[in-house]
């Protein structure tokens, strides 16, 4: 991209831009935020004001075409990511989308062949990639800290209505048609993407989902099984009407184990031959951040992608079967 500067445009300024990742575009080097996009145009105006932007709009398609933005981040519900991915694409624009990529991998592979045909740039938002805790973990397992890596566990359970999920106006990831399936959609995308990114690309997985309190439309409880490259077993479950809340995974290896949460602030415990080591990482300000700085490197063409279109559809690729959904979309 022949560009010094990348100047971003965000379409859906929602909760999730206030901390998370918003204030970061205007933290990290080469990097500046132009523009804002919310439907509701109050609300637009009301986050330009109060982030200090100077352009707000309540129609995509004007933001996607304003010539002062030459990047985009969508952070919308997934149903909407495909549509604005692809104008924004198709207006000569990299873009930057948040996770889950998509409503289905069907939807996800129609974005990366986009990408594909245009030449443009696309990366997704599975920003724990570049955050400390977790590069500490690829580090100890890349350098035999556990031996050969054998067996993943996973458990994430919470009450409904527990505190692990971002609590929006309307209640959009609790229903399908937007979400794409519940609460596995919304933060199973984490877990699988550093599977992914730990292990490689998944050999064979299964899986079922089924609704077992009827609180929302969407399946509340999932059993996910994959075999990663190593071969690494996987066994993952997710229950979003359980009594105890439960954020564990836990690596085992020839020679020991990690143990870490994703969405807790615990601390990351190495068990092997030289006893017990504990590593605590302080919270970060905005978490996305040290993603959003290999967003802006890699549009720039100064680094790789830190999470390419192909990974996106493969994460997705494994939530669908885990959750015993392989409906195209």
């Amino acid at each position: 991209m022949s560009q010094t500067m990348i100047r971003w445009g965000i379409i859906g300024c929602g909760d999730v831009t206030e901390v998370k990742s918003g204030p970061a575009f205007n933290k990290v080097p080469d990097s500046k935020l132009v523009a804002v996009m919310r439907r509701n145009a109050d609300k637009a105006a009301d986050y330009a004001r109060r982030h200090g932007v100077d352009r707000w709009y309540s129609d995509a398609a004007r933001l996607i075409n304003d010539p002062e933005v030459n990047a985009v981040y969508i952070a919308t519900p997934p149903l909407q990511h495909e549509e604005y991915t692809v104008a924004a694409l198709r207006a000569g624009k990299p873009v930057y989308v948040e996770k889950p990529m998509a409503v289905s991998a069907a939807a996800a592979a129609r974005m990366a062949q986009v990408a594909k045909e245009t030449g443009l740039k696309l990366s997704v938002a599975h920003y724990r990639r570049a955050q400390p805790l977790y590069l500490k973990i690829k580090s100890l397992i890349a350098e035999g800290a556990i031996g050969v890596p054998r067996l993943v566990q996973l458990q994430c359970l919470q009450p409904h209505q527990g505190n692990l999920v971002a609590h929006t106006e309307e209640p959009w990831r609790y229903n399908p048609a937007i979400s794409g399936g519940g609460l596995l959609h919304d933060l199973a995308p984490h877990q699988l993407d550093l599977m992914l990114h730990f292990f490689g690309a998944h050999e064979v997985a299964s899986g079922y989902s089924f609704n077992g309190a009827n609180l929302y439309p969407a399946a509340d409880t999932t059993i996910g099984q994959a075999v990663f490259p190593g071969p690494v077993a996987f066994a993952g479950s997710w229950c979003f009407s359980a009594g105890q809340k439960r954020d564990e995974c836990e690596i085992f290896g020839t020679e020991g184990s990690i143990k870490f949460s994703f969405f807790t602030h615990q601390p990351l415990v190495l068990n092997s031959g030289g006893g017990e080591q504990q590593f605590l990482f302080n919270p970060l300000p905005h978490v996305q951040q040290p993603m959003i700085q290999k967003v802006v490197d890699y549009f720039l063409d100064t680094s790789e992608n830190p999470c390419s279109a192909e990974d996106g559809v493969t994460v997705m690729q494994m939530i669908e079967v885990m959750a015993g959904d392989k409906a195209v979309k």
